[in-house]
């Protein structure tokens, strides 16, 4: 049976709300980026409290911290990043969550990956050595415009830091937007090192995103290969369908339920069960 969580901020700024639409919908974990326009890393110790609070009365637990650790540019300044990474472990122990999703840096536009590489790995590995420290896992997502938005840079990153403390987060919308076909392009080779799946689908001729299997991420394809490999990982409803954009991406209500029943009946379609 599979696990399905969500980003809760794409459905409303209000904590609250978020967790009583979560809950709704049958979710017994979250994922959370954001509560009352703020980002979980910057959010007071006494909200934070509160939100372990408003989780515990829905009956939630949090399946990641959607953080934005390594969405800075790869000249950017590291020490303090990683003063940041380093409180982003400690919000994971407060609401006990297993993962942390990071990036691997954004590039200046126009410039060569290969002659950042060095640097990108160098801050992955400090990053990781953090998780390590804490127990917690890293969840490299393949977002545009970082270091690993193509598979065979996201495989290079997961495999030079070589740590079970770094693990993939599979985005489809987003490797569709950078004119890749997830499963047939991606899949084969990341699978070792999946954990965690986004679930998020987008066209291919303009990347407008679009509920799970409404586009060309192959997620169909995916859930089945997944399926017959015996994953057991969680499966994060991250719908953008109102909007995306570089810091994250919000639904609404009514949209994050279309894209979970987007997603659940695909997955009824293909015969899974799923809580």
């Amino acid at each position: 049976m599979w696990t399905l969580s969500g980003f809760s901020d794409e459905i409303s700024p209000d904590f609250t709300e978020q967790c009583v639409v979560a809950a709704g919908l049958g979710l017994r974990y979250v994922e959370i980026r954001s509560a009352w326009d703020v980002n979980i890393l910057d959010l007071e110790p006494e909200r934070l409290a509160r939100m372990r609070e408003i989780l515990a009365a829905h009956g939630l637990r949090v399946s990641s911290i959607g953080s934005p650790i390594g969405k800075i540019f790869v000249d950017e300044d590291f020490p303090a990043h990683l003063d940041r990474m380093r409180h982003a472990a400690e919000v994971a122990r407060f609401f006990d969550a297993p993962y942390i999703r990071v990036f691997s840096f954004f590039l200046r536009p126009g410039a060569d990956p290969a002659a950042h590489r060095d640097e990108v790995i160098d801050r992955m590995r400090a990053l990781t050595r953090v998780a390590e420290n804490a127990d917690v896992t890293l969840l490299h997502e393949n977002e545009k415009g970082i270091y690993g938005d193509v598979p065979a840079r996201c495989l290079d990153v997961v495999r030079s830091v070589g740590s079970p403390h770094l693990r993939l987060a599979w985005d489809p919308a987003n490797f569709v937007q950078v004119g890749v076909r997830p499963h047939t392009e991606g899949y084969a080779a990341l699978r070792e090192h999946l954990a965690y799946v986004q679930i998020k689908d987008a066209l291919a001729a303009d990347g407008t995103v679009v509920p799970a299997g409404q586009g060309d991420g192959e997620v169909a394809r995916t859930i089945r290969a997944l399926r017959h490999d015996g994953f057991d990982g969680f499966f994060s409803l991250e719908p953008h369908l109102t909007v995306g954009h570089a810091a994250g991406g919000f639904s609404g209500p009514e949209q994050f339920r279309r894209a979970w029943r987007a997603f659940t009946d695909l997955l009824s379609s293909e015969g899974i069960e799923y809580a």
